[in-house]
């Protein structure tokens, strides 16, 4: 067990919520005159003390451009940058650094494949299978797609739990499907997709497979060589890193393939007035001076989750959630949004009579931080017949107590209209 470990779990590996916490500066302030309940991970985690200080310590000792500079700093800044690049190749067991792309977020990644895929692979008559289920990050690149190809959009149905119809999903398959673009679990309900076999079989007709991972690799083990995917996208800040920092894994064939995104410094081997020449992987999607300070210190976030381990992470969870579904039953007039089999920490809902924005405002006022709205997901809330909801969204650093003080808050709230 690792000094971490050893500071953060009991004999049994179970985690202890009130030391992590101490790990998490943010946590410890009052918000209305009551201790701060985070519950809005699924819109950004908060961040270990140990991603504050490689932040701090980059600017402070380490400050300058990357891949080249001669001089100390400069090559003691690429070291640390390309480290975590590395890193992130690891934890989610990509082939090689060269695949694992560096982008501003899942968002950019998205983009990144709709236009340089779909410039090189997308023509007229060709589909492109979403679901429901999408973030509007992966559904408007592809809108913009079809409508500059002439391609046509395919949309997976749900059952109303919110889980995917996957026998509508193998209906919509066929030889004309060059992409299928899916999240691997829902920002909005939580639900976890079969991804791995909804791989395959978009495999089976010759489709390349984009899986949105933004809201899982915090949660899960991701592995893109078992699960055979094409491109993978996720953000750091979802997972106790900084903003303004994301990935893209590509298989080498398909990136080799594509075409740049943009064009600048860095992407390039050598340019004239009459002809550019392009870098090799990871470079030749990389223009201009990245965030380089997030970058390296996304490499402690990775850390932080590694050595916690994603197993006792997911149990930790999966106890708050489960805690907070059993005592949600207390409350009039709640309505479960989302009640998959299949998971992650998010309980979406509503409550009778009260405007999702109205519950989160009276929440707040009680110390207490949630989600409210579409979500950017309109037209799963259009499918569900709903609004909004209400998102309570868990982390490794929530409680049981602070469930208990949401479910309390909220049965105070619903006396008012039920």
């Amino acid at each position: 067990m690792n000094d971490l470990e050893a500071a953060i779990k009991n004999n049994s590996g179970i985690i202890v919520e009130n030391k992590v916490r101490e790990y998490f500066p943010i946590l410890h302030q009052e918000v209305n005159g009551r201790p701060l309940a985070y519950f809005d991970n699924a819109a950004t985690t908060q961040k270990p003390i140990q991603v504050i200080e490689a932040l701090r310590k980059y600017y402070e000792l380490d400050n300058s451009n990357i891949h080249r500079g001669a001089h100390t700093l400069a090559s003691r800044s690429t070291d640390y940058f390309e480290n975590t690049r590395h890193l992130v190749k690891d934890f989610i067991n990509a082939p090689s650094s060269e695949e694992v792309i560096i982008t501003k977020g899942t968002t950019e990644s998205i983009n990144l494949v709709a236009s340089t895929f779909g410039r090189a692979f997308i023509e007229k008559g060709d589909e492109i299978v979403i679901s429901t289920l999408e973030h509007h990050s992966n559904i408007v690149p592809w809108q913009i797609l079809c409508e500059e190809k002439g391609a046509i959009l395919k949309i997976i149905p749900i059952h109303d739990n919110g889980e995917l119809d996957m026998d509508a999903y193998r209906q919509l398959l066929s030889e004309k499907t060059k992409l299928v673009a899916v999240v691997h679990a829902s920002n909005a309900l939580g639900t976890i997709n079969p991804i791995k076999d909804m791989i395959r079989q978009a495999h089976t007709v010759g489709a390349k497979f984009l899986m949105d991972g933004a809201q899982s690799t915090a949660h899960m083990d991701i592995d893109v060589q078992d699960l055979d995917c094409d491109f993978f996208a996720f953000s750091a800040h979802k997972v106790y890193g900084p903003t303004g920092v994301g990935f893209l894994y590509g298989k080498r064939a398909l990136l080799e393939a594509m075409p740049p995104y943009q064009g600048g410094g860095e992407m390039i081997k050598e340019v004239s007035f009459e002809k550019t020449t392009f870098n090799d992987l990871p470079y030749k999607f990389e223009a201009g001076t990245p965030n380089i300070g997030d970058v390296i210190a996304f490499g402690e976030a990775i850390k932080f989750v590694n050595n916690l381990g994603k197993e006792a992470i997911r149990n930790h969870e999966n106890e708050l959630l489960k805690h907070a579904v059993e005592r949600s039953r207390e409350i009039r007039g709640f309505i479960p949004i989302g009640t998959a089999k299949e998971k992650v920490s998010v309980l979406s809902f509503g409550i009778n009579n009260i405007h999702p924005f109205d519950v989160g405002l009276m929440l707040d006022a009680s110390g207490i931080a949630v989600r409210t709205g579409h979500h950017c997901t309109q037209p799963l809330m259009d499918r569900l017949q709903v609004e909004g909801t209400v998102r309570a969204s868990f982390a490794v650093y929530n409680t049981i107590e602070e469930i208990d003080r949401l479910i309390e808050s909220l049965k105070r709230i619903s006396k008012r209209k039920n």
